[in-house]
């Protein structure tokens, strides 16, 4: 596998693109990449910090930086990260806005959506439970396959990428009952006799990149909630909120939304006191 088709596989149209162009300026910067070690690239940071002023392009060439290397041990030809536990101090805010996030209620809502045609009925019904029950990120989900359910066990097998680890889910029944009409009769139709090893089959018989699941999200649910943008991220930013208020144990939860580390699932965790001043500043702000 190439970078570039690594890239494309692990991100979106967007995101591939820039990163494989930052990769090309990081290698024709430095001549031997593939052996640099923890120390040469703080370094290369530090040259990198003196040119640019800007936060937000130190990091994204940072995670250029990160994807070259997941690629290289991805790929066998290094057994250790030297980039991955560098960080930025002055990286943008992660902060999860938990305010702008939904209940299980408001979730369970996005599901009763109409649809006009039966197969895309069908289809966006999986795809959404998948991000409403299961938290799965757009990127995860472009890279399911039929063989990844298993309807007698009611399970989702999601694959590892370069920012989640892999897992096993277990699915709702409702789901179980929808993913089997998908894969037995809808799917096919969709397909219209084309071969394609993915589980989302989008327009024109080709399936669904993770690009075209976040604009589908987007155009779908525009303006159902006032105030507040559902998009794939809040919808999984709020499934796994909504699992820390319900007290399950946080490496637990980080099991089951794929993050590598604890500290990405903390993230989502807040006191009491906190969302009665997050609810307080939404519904009543201060002017």
């Amino acid at each position: 596998m190439t970078l570039q088709q690594y890239l494309e596989k692990h991100y979106t149209p967007a995101t591939a693109v820039g990163y494989h162009r930052e990769v090309r300026i990081f290698l024709g910067n430095y001549g031997h990449a593939d052996a640099a070690t923890y120390n040469d690239l703080i370094a290369y940071v530090g040259v990198l910090r003196e040119r640019y002023g800007n936060a937000s392009t130190l990091n994204r060439i940072l995670c250029s930086i990160k994807a070259y290397y997941d690629y290289l041990c991805h790929e066998g030809r290094r057994s250790d990260h030297p980039a991955r536990t560098i960080l930025l101090k002055d990286q943008r805010s992660r902060d999860v806005q938990l305010q702008d996030l939904f209940s299980p209620e408001e979730l369970e809502r996005l599901l009763e959506r109409k649809e006009r045609y039966k197969a895309l009925f069908y289809r966006n019904r999986v795809l959404m439970g998948l991000l409403v029950y299961q938290g799965v990120k757009p990127q995860e989900m472009a890279l399911l396959s039929p063989e990844d359910i298993s309807l007698e066990a009611g399970t989702l097998y999601i694959k590892p990428t370069a920012t989640t680890n892999s897992r096993t889910l277990s699915l709702k029944p409702s789901q179980i009952l929808l993913m089997y009409s998908y894969l037995h009769s809808v799917r096919p139709q969709l397909l219209k006799g084309r071969e394609s090893d993915a589980l989302l089959i989008g327009q024109r018989s080709a399936p669904m990149s993770a690009d075209d699941i976040t604009k589908h999200v987007l155009r779908s649910y525009k303006g159902v909630y006032p105030g507040r943008e559902v998009t794939a991220q809040s919808i999984r930013g709020s499934v796994i909120a909504n699992l820390l208020a319900q007290g399950h144990d946080i490496s637990v939860v980080q099991r089951f939304a794929g993050h590598k580390y604890p500290s990405s699932t903390e993230r989502y965790k807040q006191s009491q006191v906190e969302v009665l001043k997050a609810a307080i500043e939404q519904y009543h702000p201060m002017k």
